[in-house]
């Protein structure tokens, strides 16, 4: 592949290496995941606005993740599909294109992470201090809360995607990608990236390990029915939380490797598919009124079933 430099307004994207037949193949695989996933998040979503019993923190930030999925698979697959789909040579994007999918992508990322450090404090107050629930959790607080979760996504990314301003090779437009093949000293993008990477990991981790050990020490000291209750409540959010480190780590690891480019590829498209796919039928598995409106809408009866928000 031939390189191209920073002062080109076209970049070209490296793309998945494979036969024609298996080409299609991949793109009708990414074409049903994406449109599962706009629709089972869409459903999610729609089942919490119009439903006034799941106007609560937990539900208002599984709507968050909702939509933070779809705009992550809408910021990635269609040109992915796109690409597949073209000879090599005609895989090209804009130079502002490019940096901005970059952007998008990792404060959609980074925003998850810092929505399920929120969402594990919703869960120790619900179940470690619930007579003070409807006080801390109020609708002001999640507010900030939320404010405070994108806020520092938002800073952290920029930072991260201003001090690249490079060159992109890949599947799709990321950080890595944008300064892999710079000619000048990436040191400082190195520095920050592996810091930024490190803090987030072991901050969201660190959430969790605090929240869910202090739910597991007041479970332990209540009787049985609670400790189900506890299970039931929190298991939904550490399924979202393992499958987004897992497919995390794996971008990670392979970004290390640079012989293993078609598998890091894979891993990226993963990355952002998979989340989509698996998020809203753990929402939906675990919630008694979300399943009840799916089959209100298969029923054709919405409207007649479920109250709608003013």
């Amino acid at each position: 592949m031939e390189n191209v430099t920073v002062n080109s307004p076209v970049l070209l994207l490296e793309g998945f290496s494979l036969p024609p037949l298996l080409s299609l193949c991949v793109c009708v695989c990414l074409l049903l995941s994406f449109l599962f996933i706009v629709g089972a998040n869409t459903v999610v979503v729609c089942a919490v606005i119009s439903d006034r019993r799941l106007h609560t923190p937990m539900y208002l930030l599984f709507c968050n993740l909702a939509v933070t999925d779809v705009l992550a698979n809408v910021n990635v697959v269609p040109r992915v599909l796109l690409d597949t789909l073209r000879p090599p040579a005609e895989r090209l994007i804009s130079y502002p294109e490019c940096v901005a999918q970059a952007f998008w992508a990792h404060l959609l990322a980074t925003g998850m992470r810092t929505v399920l450090m929120v969402m594990a404090f919703d869960r120790y107050v619900a179940v470690c201090l619930p007579l003070r629930y409807s006080a801390i959790m109020s609708p002001r607080m999640l507010v900030k809360l939320l404010v405070a979760a994108w806020s520092a996504a938002l800073v952290l990314v920029s930072v991260l995607i201003g001090l690249t301003v490079r060159l992109v090779v890949g599947l799709q437009c990321s950080n890595a990608a944008l300064f892999g093949l710079s000619c000048e000293s990436v040191f400082v993008n190195n520095v920050y990236g592996l810091t930024f990477t490190t803090m987030l990991y072991l901050s969201s981790a660190g959430s969790l390990v605090l929240t869910y050990g202090s739910i597991i020490a007041v479970s332990v000291r209540r009787d049985r029915t609670l400790n189900l209750k506890a299970l039931r409540t929190c298991l939904s959010h550490l399924l979202v939380y393992f499958l987004s480190l897992f497919s995390g780590l794996t971008v990670i690891l392979f970004t290390r490797f640079p012989k293993l480019r078609q598998e890091r590829h894979l891993a990226s498209v993963l990355y952002t598919v998979l989340p989509g796919c698996f998020n809203p039928l753990i929402y939906g598995l675990q919630s008694q009124e979300i399943r009840n409106y799916v089959r209100a809408v298969f029923r054709g009866s919405v409207v007649n079933s479920l109250p709608l928000s003013v």
